[in-house]
């Protein structure tokens, strides 16, 4: 990944740069489609690449770990494959979802451990292995575990 200022604004913290990720570059600053579960909802993917010219979109680790599952989406090699796109995405770690859990979730120093909402099955979110989901997704920029 690499990352390079193209200009900047002389009165104020205002810049503009490129970011090149192995899925393609990113013009900043940029609008980023929310894809939560690898679509963006009701949008098209043609519209996406070609109405809207989106440059990368947001997937939801979370989300994205509960359904459809890390395994499936190692199996299709990844987001990009499993949704047809071939531009950059990002994901989020999945704690602003975990920890707004509050009645499902319990947080140690090892992580938090929280309940499903959609089947109530436990889980445990931690540094490292949120880091590992975003990895099988496929993201080209991830996040670490946040609140």
């Amino acid at each position: 990944m690499f990352f390079k200022i193209i200009e900047k604004d002389s009165e104020s913290s205002a810049r503009v740069g490129i970011l090149q990720t192995s899925h393609g570059e990113i013009k900043t600053p940029v609008f980023m489609p929310v894809g939560t579960l690898g679509t963006v909802k009701a949008v098209h993917q043609h519209e996406l690449k070609d109405d809207i010219k989106a440059q990368i979109i947001l997937g939801n680790t979370y989300h994205l770990y509960l359904r459809p599952g890390t395994d499936i989406l190692e199996k299709a090699g990844g987001l990009h494959k499993f949704m047809n796109w071939n531009k950059p995405i990002l994901t989020d770690s999945g704690g602003y979802q975990v920890f707004s859990l509050s009645e499902m979730r319990k947080i140690t120093e090892e992580g938090v451990t929280f309940r499903s909402h959609i089947d109530g099955s436990k889980h445990l979110f931690t540094p490292e292995n949120v880091v590992e989901t975003q990895r099988i997704i496929g993201a080209d920029i991830i996040m670490a575990l946040d609140e």
